[in-house]
Parts: C-alpha cells; structure tokens; sequence
C-alpha cells in the first residue's frame, strides 16, 4: 500500500485546520530531466527542509524532491508539541548508554527545541511560539514516577523548568477528572506545525535550495556521485538524505525494517471564548498524558481545542475520523459533549522499536534519519541540521544518536503490521486498566 496516496489526494493537503488556515506555498515544478546537486534530500518535511535549508547555508548546491506537498505528512498534521529532551526519559537512557550519552542526548533534545524556537522567530516563518507542556498522569500510581523524575532532571541535569505537579495543582491547570498529577515543563511548548513547516520552506527556498513536488523517488543507486530517480527526472548527488519517516515505502528495506508507519487521528474544534479555554487548559499551555495511545491537546490561536489520540489497527483512515477522536476527548473533557467539531483528519508518523530516532548512513554518502515515535517537531528539525553537520564532515552528534540501539521489528517489514495490531490492542487494553 502506497501512504503517499492510500488516505489523500495527490497534490493536496488534508482537510485539516492547519491547511485551512495556512498561506500555502504557490506549488513547486516537478524535477525533469538530468539533474545535478552537491546533495540530494528526499522528503519535505522538518528533517527534510531543515536539512536543505542548513545545507545551503554552508554552502551546498542543494535539491530537494518531495512526493506531494512540502509539508504534506506528519510534519503538516502533528499536535504541533516541541517537547524537551527524547522521546524516551533519561534514566532509560542512562540505562541503555550510560551517564555521558544521555547526557549527549539531553543537550541535543534542549537544542532542537531552542531551534524552533530560533526558525520560528524568522520573519519568513512568523509562527508564534507557546510555552509549556503538561505531562498529565491518568492513573494515581504513575503520580511518584512522574515527581520523582522532576526531581532527577532538577538535580542531575540542571533544569529547572520543569516541575511537579500534585492532583489539586493538575486540576487547576487541566479542568478535567482524569488526571492525579504529573509535571509541567516550561522548557517545551507548542505551534502550528504546518505554518512552521511551509515557513522553513521559504527560508530554504530564500537560501537557494531547488524544491521539487510531485516528484516521488522510484529508485536510490549507491555510488560517487549517487543517482536518485523519480519517474520523470534523474538527480546525480554528492550526497543523499533520506527524510521519509513514515512514507518511506520500499524505497531503503534496511530501515524500513527498523521503522514502522503508524497513524494518529486530531480533531479541532469549534472555536471558544477565552473563559472556557482557560477553564479547560490554563495559560495556553499543551498537554500529552501518560497513556501508551496518547492524548495530546492544546488550543490553537483562535482558541479551538486541538485533541489529537485514538488507535489505529490498519493503513487505511476511519470513515468517521470525528467519531473517532471524540471518543477519547469526552473522556477527558466530558463538559464538551455539545461542543461542534469543525476539523478531523489523519496522518503518518512513523515509530521504531525502543521509540528512539533512527539515525543510519546507508553508505559514505547517503543518510538516513527517521523514526520520530511521536516526538518529531523538535528533533526531526535537529535532525535537519545534524545531517548538515555528517555531510560537511561533522558527524560527531550523527554518530552519537546511531550509536542508540536501533532493534528491527521482528519479522522486519512483512510482519511489523500485524504485530502491531497486536501491540495496539494489548496497549490501549492495558490504558482501561
């Protein structure tokens, strides 16, 4: 099955809030012909873009080829939450590498967020940022892990934008019964992804990178220089990076794998006045909860609830995406019974095995980078830059994040689907319990 068209249109966006408020980009040209790049980046999407656009600011002649849309895919479709740090917790971490790598990898989670926070600044992305993040708890004996943790990141990392939050501050703070307790950090916030998205667009396309769309890469050869083939065009490149994430496909089967596509569902709201979204979340802050089948709200500018959660056991989108997501949001917010949904859609994100990013050079001159596991604004635009980084010769953060265990699916690609159905069901089983 093809994700690129499985749930949408060719050269559409989906019916998202975020496309309906966006200023698109005025559409691309497809790549024709015999093409020649410094480097080749496949994908537009964060780590794509931000690769082309810190690529060509060193210097590089850079094209960029995109399937759909620039922003089409997750980084279009998100929660729009930059969370600090990794998407698995330092004391897991330090377990799994030791106390000077995690380290490292906190230091690269505070410098991802730092980056948005830069890049969207920018007067050609001009996307407000929100600070703080809620972790929210719904069971009370995940409240001490989540206190304790707090704590850690206070004493041995020196962070001291992150707190702890007992039951009677959480409800102050999220007007909901579902939760007893958890943290806030004010290090993460949030934004809309796609309008930040089509801003690092502009940004690459204002350093001198070539974006092409509708321009899905068909065939990736190895060799100096690598050729890259589309069904209409032919791009020899010193260099190639892969920033496919979910809609790899069977372009590269070694990291397909390792990283498995998944989607998640968001609805949004009718808009409220600012008295009922403070009663729901205070000081425009974002929230995920510590479910393994995560809620994740925030509210956008015009003070609709974003509520994105729900599982999914196959490729294919839902029928009812609203149904489907209300569900889960009247769980959390039963008040909002009455309350018109506006927007639903779906999206692709991708995941590995221990939910770490997985960073690989498939040869000399061709990287790979993916597997974001829901943890993606941030890091995926890191990840863009780091990839600069590897291909000007600089490649100590690049070979820290592949040094992080990166375990295949079992059964690699042919079976990670129904083992995830599997996963799934075991899962948000586990959640109700």
């Amino acid at each position: 099955m093809d994700l690129l068209t499985a749930n949408d249109r060719s050269g559409e966006y989906p019916p998202s809030y975020y496309a309906a408020v966006a200023e698109p980009l005025p559409p691309c040209a497809s790549a024709r012909g015999a093409l020649t790049a410094d480097v080749c980046v496949v994908g537009g999407g964060f780590t794509g873009l931000s690769a082309a656009l810190h690529l060509a600011r060193r210097g590089y002649d850079v094209v960029l080829l995109e399937a759909q849309r620039v922003g089409f895919g997750a980084s279009g479709r998100n929660g729009g939450q930059a969370g600090t740090g990794q998407r698995v917790g330092q004391d897991a971490l330090e377990r799994m590498l030791g106390r000077e790598d995690a380290r490292a990898l906190w230091d690269m989670g505070r410098d991802a967020v730092a980056l948005v926070r830069e890049l969207a600044r920018d007067p050609l992305v001009d996307c407000p940022f929100h600070d703080g993040i809620i972790h929210a708890d719904h069971r009370r004996r995940y409240v001490r892990h989540s206190l304790d943790y707090a704590k850690k990141l206070q004493d041995d990392y020196g962070y001291g934008l992150i707190r702890g939050l007992e039951q009677e501050e959480m409800r102050h703070l999220v007007g909901s019964p579902a939760y007893y307790g958890g943290a806030i950090d004010m290090g993460g916030g949030h934004l809309d992804p796609l309008r930040f998205a089509l801003g690092l667009a502009r940004l690459a396309q204002a350093a001198g990178v070539r974006i092409f769309e509708d321009s899905k890469v068909t065939q990736l050869a190895e060799g100096s220089p690598a050729v890259v083939t589309t069904d209409r065009a032919q791009i020899r490149a010193g260099h190639v990076v892969l920033a496919c994430n979910g809609y790899l496909g069977g372009l590269e089967p070694r990291v397909a794998a390792r990283v498995m596509p998944i989607n998640n569902f968001i609805l949004a709201t009718e808009p409220m006045d600012a008295d009922r979204q403070e009663s729901l979340i205070r000081n425009h802050h974002a929230v995920a909860d510590s479910k393994f089948v995560v809620n994740y709200f925030r509210f956008s500018e015009d003070r609709r609830l974003l509520f994105g959660g729900s599982e999914s056991y196959g490729y294919r989108f839902p029928r009812d995406i609203a149904a489907k997501v209300r569900k889960p949001m009247l769980e959390i917010f039963p008040q909002l019974r009455e309350t018109r949904i506006d927007y639903a859609w779906g999206g692709t994100l991708a995941i590995t095995m221990n939910r770490m990013p997985h960073f690989a050079r498939l040869a000399g001159n061709i990287l790979s980078l993916s597997g974001y596991s829901g943890h993606g604004l941030a890091m995926a635009t890191l990840a863009g830059r780091i990839a600069s980084e590897a291909v000007a010769g600089q490649a100590e953060r690049f070979d820290l994040m592949a040094r992080v265990p990166s375990p295949r699916f079992p059964g690699g690609a042919a079976l990670r689907a129904p083992l995830l159905v599997l996963a799934m069901v075991w899962f948000s089983l586990r959640d109700r319990l």
